[in-house]
């Protein structure tokens, strides 16, 4: 991204807005949303600042804004809290007001509500002495705003939005506290109000990112959004598709049916993860996408008013399997395939989303039920065993997704033979296998692959999110004595293979603890489970070679258990 489209700087709040520009939150942004929670939070903060002795900053987060001559800014991020600022603001001109009416001082009150409305609320146009209004809110919200709350006029409470109502709320709660804020203080009340709005202004800053067009706010948001400051994407594309309409009035009917079925969208899935589902959805039909690119794809190809109907016609058909693919457990699906899904999130695999997406639309419910198994077993070998880069594995599975949605693969055989790049034969498999340690936190991974070793030895089917289960280390993660068959180098090497790793009940791991082996081995000889038993009747003593013996027999059963016959 080029330093011509792009800029960043952290500035006051008062540099931001009382400098004679202007912001416009997009026609179809969020609505404003914030609840009790966030002003209790913001006021807080401004509270913290603004007292004798406080803090001299407060730092606000990022704020995105895009304009084209740096006079009338775009709010693409950040809508909600320029809104609540304003509010506060008005809610100390509405104290201000009353003081005047009061009489309290009330020449240099008006000469104060005068100057804190012209530098934070709007002012007049020199040249055409029109009010204009420092803030513009989105076109469900911005009637409700100039028309009631910048006047400080009635503020009317039947036959409006949620969001509108929520402005009103958001006003009269700050409207409060600047009362109690100013019961509370010494001095000229006038003076109070007056430095509360400045000493705010002075002391609350962004980091301001401008930017000059859609796209490069789009690789804005990516690019903080992976180092973990969360901004929304959503509303970028929102606004970009809404636009697509907005600009012929003669479909204004159109606009309210088309949020009501995006905001459904958005709210069944959050929206954090809904470029995810676009990404999937995308893939799954159209071309391979990167998520970064995500915005300049569909602005290329998405540029009327039917290719939006046609986009959001897909998108509803995709999300009822990608939200059984992120949230099996509230899906329609049958037990087995919510099996595959739970083993699928187990792994962390998503690569195969936009194949399964496709496959879904395309398949009948058997051969849609072999191809997911079929992705289970090559994330298996290929991702939690083979620890190979998934990057040229989710070029194969896209164009398998391809072919599956234009017609060329029309059952899972088909779309498995194209999959045969990404899954490891069963030599290179056994052999991963063999030499595979978990060194995790989360024991959840190591049951599930004990659990499906146990049932392929001729055990009872386990389920690996039993709690009851535990996965026990024979060679203890912190060995005492009894151990002398192993070095430090060699215990170090050894206690996180699974060939040294066994199912117990929870209750008998607790009672062995970090017992010598030939105390463990009388536990494990009366262990139901078959695995573990078979450790007591093979093993005289536990050393290193025992260990790499046992890992290797497991294996065997390993590359039974997760095969394609046709690929293997």
């Amino acid at each position: 991204m080029s330093a011509t489209n792009f800029k960043t700087e952290n500035n006051t709040y008062r540099k931001l807005i009382g400098n004679g520009l202007t912001y416009k939150i997009p026609p179809f942004q969020r609505d404003y949303s914030w609840t009790e929670t966030e002003w209790e939070d913001l006021w807080a903060d401004i509270l913290a600042t603004v007292s004798e002795g406080g803090e001299p900053a407060h730092y606000m987060g990022y704020l995105v804004l895009q304009s084209s001559d740096d006079k009338v800014f775009d709010v693409i991020d950040g809508q909600q809290r320029l809104t609540t600022l304003s509010l506060i603001v008005l809610a100390a001109l509405k104290n201000l007001h009353k003081l005047v009416e009061g009489g309290d001082n009330a020449a240099n009150n008006q000469q104060r509500i005068e100057q804190i409305r012209q530098t934070y609320i709007g002012y007049l146009d020199p040249v055409t002495l029109v009010p204009r209004s420092k803030l513009t809110l989105n076109r469900n919200n911005n009637d409700y705003f100039q028309t009631y709350l910048v006047p400080l006029g009635h503020l009317p409470v039947r036959g409006f939005k949620a969001s509108e109502h929520g402005l009103r709320k958001a006003f009269e709660w700050f409207d409060t506290r600047v009362t109690q804020y100013l019961k509370e203080s010494k001095g000229d009340a006038g003076v109070v109000l007056a430095s509360l709005v400045e000493n705010m202004s002075d002391r609350l800053f962004f980091t301001v990112i401008n930017v000059t067009d859609e796209l490069n706010a789009y690789k804005v948001f990516e690019t903080l959004n992976a180092r973990g400051v969360k901004l929304s994407s959503t509303d970028l594309l929102k606004n970009y598709l809404f636009s697509l309409l907005h600009r012929n009035t003669e479909h204004a009917h159109e606009m309210k049916v088309l949020e009501d079925r995006w905001e459904a969208m958005v709210g069944r899935l959050g929206s954090e993860s809904f470029p995810d589902f676009l990404r999937v959805h995308w893939m799954s039909r159209r071309a391979f996408v990167r998520k970064a690119e995500l915005f300049k794809a569909i602005r290329d190809k998405v540029g009327s008013r039917d290719a939006v109907f046609e986009l959001l016609r897909g998108m509803e058909e995709d999300m009822d399997v990608y939200l059984a693919l992120t949230s099996p457990e509230a899906s329609l699906w049958n037990t087995k395939l919510k099996g595959y899904v739970r083993e699928l999130r187990l792994f962390g695999v998503k690569q195969p989303f936009p194949l399964i997406v496709a496959a879904r639309r395309k398949f009948s419910d058997s051969e849609f039920e072999s191809l997911l198994r079929g992705c289970v077993v090559i994330s298996m070998r290929y991702n939690v065993i083979g620890g190979q880069s998934p990057n040229e594995q989710e070029r194969v599975y896209f164009s398998v997704a391809q072919k599956i949605t234009h017609g060329e693969y029309t059952n899972a055989s088909e779309a498995l033979m194209g999959m045969k790049a990404i899954y490891p034969n069963d030599e290179t498999f056994s052999i991963s296998f063999t030499e595979k340690v978990f060194r995790t936190r989360n024991p959840k991974i190591v049951r599930y692959v004990l659990c499906a070793l146990e049932k392929q030895a001729g055990g009872q089917e386990q389920d690996f999110d039993n709690v009851a289960l535990s996965v026990e280390h024979i060679l203890p993660q912190s060995p005492e004595v009894g151990w002398d068959a192993f070095n430090d180098e060699e215990a170090d090497a050894m206690v996180y293979r699974l060939g040294n790793m066994v199912l117990l009940d929870k209750s008998s791991n607790r009672d062995i603890g970090n017992a010598a082996f030939s105390v463990k081995k009388a536990v494990f000889a009366a262990s139901h489970f078959q695995l573990t038993s078979k450790v007591a009747a093979d093993n005289v003593d536990w050393t290193p070679e025992r260990i790499a013996m046992r890992q290797k027999q497991m294996a065997k059963l390993a590359t039974a258990v997760w095969r394609i016959a046709q690929l293997s």
